[in-house]
């Protein structure tokens, strides 16, 4: 829990593709202040839906263009440091996005690596305990990602 005893929101984008051999890859970005491996992820924006706002943090953050379900994936949860002193409980909302490409040039690639990963190894890669045990379940079903694709093609 934050220090005032709220939480924050966000919104995240779990940028994914099939490799080859039909296996679902995700999409991770170094945060800026550790280095650490986390999803495109960031704060509402006014006049976006939230889905719509995952989008933006993928391009920004990783260079990542592609289709974004309106439908969540999952939500987990982490304490962001606002300074030395403070920090936030922050409820983050997950949003699938499939990849058709990655942008050369992108607003914070002076800031941030980005790599594909497997689930399996996204989930060892990152701190957040719900969002490792997300990252877990769906490596043990992929198939909850392929809605996505399917919504796409729709489209």
């Amino acid at each position: 829990m934050s220090e005032n005893g709220k939480i924050a929101r966000q919104i995240a984008a779990l940028p994914v593709h099939w490799d080859k051999s039909g296996k679902p890859r995700v999409l991770m970005v170094t945060s800026r202040d550790t280095g650490r491996w986390v999803m495109p992820k960031g704060w509402l924006m006014d006049g976006k839906k939230p889905w719509q706002a995952a989008k933006i943090e993928a391009l920004e953050e990783a260079g990542a263009v592609g289709f974004i379900s309106d439908t969540p994936i999952g939500i987990y949860h982490y304490d962001k440091r606002l300074d030395r002193r403070t920090k936030v409980r922050c409820r983050v909302t997950v949003y699938p996005m499939m990849v058709d490409k990655l942008k050369r040039r992108w607003k914070e690639r002076n800031q941030r690596k980005r790599h594909w990963f497997s689930l399996r190894k996204a989930a060892k890669l990152v701190n957040e305990k719900d969002l490792t045990a997300l990252l877990k379940e769906l490596a043990k079903n992929p198939e909850k990602l392929s809605f996505v694709e399917e919504l796409r093609r729709a489209s």
